[in-house]
């Protein structure tokens, strides 16, 4: 029997995270779950390419649109289940067995949100995204999202937009599940920006996305703020 899950990572000068994202998969491959890791790349100018081909990783290359990444990377799986992944998250010990009891349900499904700092902003940052996800079932991307091919296809696919192509995706999705397990991700950016900045700007984008706000005007807003900090 064929191991069940494709993993997709997009990446964008992601060398200095994917080794230990793909170190904590490790467990899952150890446990037959996973087929294939597949590393969709939007031009970095780092080692990416080459920390990919040393993870053993096949590699797909396009222009730089998570949206667009995500796609291509889930074009090319293979297996019956995707588990879609950021480059900067790893994957807590005993993943494995919470993804293994949960694919007999066929439910999509997302981890639950940490980071990889402590103290109040982490903690906060990741509560709310928590309840997020469970209020209003909207995990996002740097969560990790694990779906059926199938039902992937039945949704239309990855919207190829400059962000919010998780919450665009979920949306398309029946609620997802929250796994007792829980994916770990960089404070970095939060650190870097000042974690209630961040934070807000995020909540403002995500308000002005569910209002209708095309995302390139959204993408455009999110890098102009970024220069700015």
């Amino acid at each position: 029997m064929r191991a069940p899950i494709s993993v997709v990572i997009p990446t964008l000068n992601a060398a200095r995270g994917l080794p230990g994202c793909a170190a904590a998969l490790m467990e899952g491959l150890d446990a037959g779950l996973i087929r294939e890791l597949i590393v969709s790349d939007g031009g970095s100018s780092d080692a990416t390419a080459e920390v990919a081909d040393a993870i053993g990783a096949e590699v797909v290359t396009g222009p730089p649109s998570r949206g667009g990444q995500i796609g291509r990377g889930c074009a090319m799986a293979k297996a019956d289940w995707l588990l879609i992944l950021h480059a900067d998250t790893q994957l807590d010990p005993g993943w494995a067995a919470a993804v293994a009891d949960h694919l007999r349900t066929g439910a999509p499904a997302h981890f639950r949100l940490a980071y990889d700092a402590t103290g109040a902003g982490p903690a906060i940052t990741a509560a709310w995204a928590n309840l997020r996800s469970r209020l209003l079932g909207l995990p996002y991307g740097d969560q990790g999202l694990l779906i059926r091919a199938e039902d992937l296809h039945t949704a239309g696919g990855v919207p190829d937009i400059p962000l919010m192509e998780d919450v665009a995706l979920v949306r398309r999705l029946p609620r997802l599940t929250a796994l007792p397990a829980t994916a770990r991700t960089s404070f970095a950016r939060y650190a870097e920006e000042g974690w209630l900045r961040r934070g807000s700007r995020n909540l403002i984008l995500l308000l002005r996305y569910l209002s209708g706000t095309d995302p390139s005007v959204l993408a455009q807003a999110y890098r102009r703020s970024s220069r700015r900090s």
